[in-house]
């Protein structure tokens, strides 16, 4: 009978930690979506892993900078335990999200929780030169970003800037050495993007670089 009464115990403190377990899991994800910092700092202090996933795989960093939800970012980026490289489905970081996103604040302090600048494959440069955010790139570059990065399929920043980024993105690339005559695994040039982008402006800058460059080897 007291083994038998030890038994139920022993179930009902299972029971008991899977529901609390259960409860702070969706306690954190709804404050992570709600930007409630409050609730994000006193999860932590009882020891909730700032790494969970949810259903849908995604840590509540990657949510926050979706979301976004400032404050919540910001208790998670001054957790140890959070890791600020996680990836979503699609291999991006927070950090890519928000050099896309224009979000310089946010990148500064993921760079200062030495946030991975160069990951394999696409980086937080291509994702900043894709969406023209100068100052971004200019950051990642002082933080010593592969210029000349190359994507799974060989695409460089050069090239996401000639096809979709602005003239000024192409401009700072170029002026930091930029290789042009790269080709991705279509064997395209950053030109080639140009054009396919109708992006006569950047087809101009690429151009007239590549003949003042073949001329006298300066810029």
């Amino acid at each position: 009978m007291r083994l038998h009464m030890k038994k139920i115990v022993y179930l009902l403190v299972v029971v008991a930690s899977f529901s609390a377990n259960a409860d702070s899991f969706s306690d954190f994800f709804r404050a992570v979506r709600g930007d409630n910092a409050g609730a994000i700092q006193s999860l932590l202090k009882r020891g909730f892993d700032p790494n969970t996933r949810d259903e849908k795989g995604l840590t509540g960093l990657l949510i926050a900078v979706r979301e976004p939800s400032p404050r919540v970012i910001d208790v998670l980026l001054a957790s140890p335990k959070t890791d600020v490289d996680s990836r979503n489905a699609s291999d991006e970081s927070p950090l890519m999200l928000a050099a896309i996103k224009g979000q310089q604040d946010l990148v500064t302090k993921l760079i200062a929780r030495d946030a991975d600048i160069n990951k394999p494959g696409w980086t937080p440069l291509h994702y900043a030169a894709s969406s023209g955010q100068v100052a971004i790139m200019k950051l990642l570059l002082d933080k010593y970003a592969f210029i000349d990065a190359q994507s799974p399929n060989g695409t460089t920043p050069l090239m996401m800037a000639a096809m979709y980024g602005s003239i000024d993105s192409v401009k700072l690339l170029l002026d930091e050495g930029a290789d042009t005559a790269m080709k991705n695994q279509q064997g395209m040039t950053a030109i080639d993007f140009a054009k396919r982008g109708n992006r006569p402006d950047a087809v101009e800058m690429l151009s007239g670089f590549t003949r003042k460059k073949a001329g006298d080897g300066k810029w």
